[in-house]
């Protein structure tokens, strides 16, 4: 009679620790959602998401509505190399993708074509095997030197300022970016554009 009070004892404290278990697993449990890619990121000060959007969108409006631009593109697609912008600030930003999303919206505006210098060691690559393997027929293969060099080289940096106190912090972004004729040397297209940021100590400490 002992033995199996104590065995049911035992076995009521299992099923306590083992419902414990599974509500702490289900407190912890992780919900994912999508969120709207557009909206504006407050997480923090750093440069986010809708810093790069507001940059791209700004520098690409600003180049396709210049009169300079727009008489270029008027009766031709001119041939643009996109070099990657510079990162001059203290924080790690991948401004490769900042690069990609400008490049994006010009070409979708029909205006420019681009050359991808990323890609020119793979090109090569693939054009040494075509021209020199026997695997390929050589009627097929693509010939050497008929490659479209740019006419123009578009470029920028991004460099930002940082003060900070006990009880405020603030940063301030400046995005510049230019676009230059590859044969005459002149910048034909500049504009910048500016981010501020600020954080403030809360009242109630959180």
């Amino acid at each position: 009679m002992i033995i199996r009070k104590k065995f049911k004892t035992a076995s009521t404290y299992a099923l306590i620790g083992l419902s414990a278990l599974v509500l702490s697993g289900c407190a912890n449990k992780a919900v994912v959602s999508y969120g709207d890619a557009q909206a504006v990121e407050t997480t923090d000060i750093n440069f986010g998401s809708t810093d790069l959007q507001k940059v791209a969108s700004q520098m690409t409006d600003s180049l396709l509505s210049s009169p300079v631009v727009g008489t270029m593109t008027a009766n031709k697609r001119p041939v643009v190399f996109v070099e990657r912008i510079k990162n001059k600030t203290s924080e790690h930003i991948d401004t490769e993708s900042i690069t990609d999303s400008i490049s994006t919206q010009l070409l979708r505006s029909g205006k420019f074509r681009f050359v991808d210098m990323t890609r020119v060691e793979a090109i090569r690559e693939q054009l040494k095997f075509q021209n020199e393997d026997a695997l390929v027929n050589p009627t097929t293969a693509v010939a050497f030197g008929k490659q479209i060099g740019a006419q123009y080289m578009l470029y920028g940096n991004l460099s930002s300022i940082v003060k900070s106190n006990a009880d405020k912090s603030d940063v301030y972004y400046k995005f510049t970016m230019r676009l230059m004729d590859m044969e005459s040397g002149l910048v034909e297209w500049a504009d910048e554009t500016e981010i501020r940021k600020t954080k403030e100590k809360s009242t109630f400490g959180w």
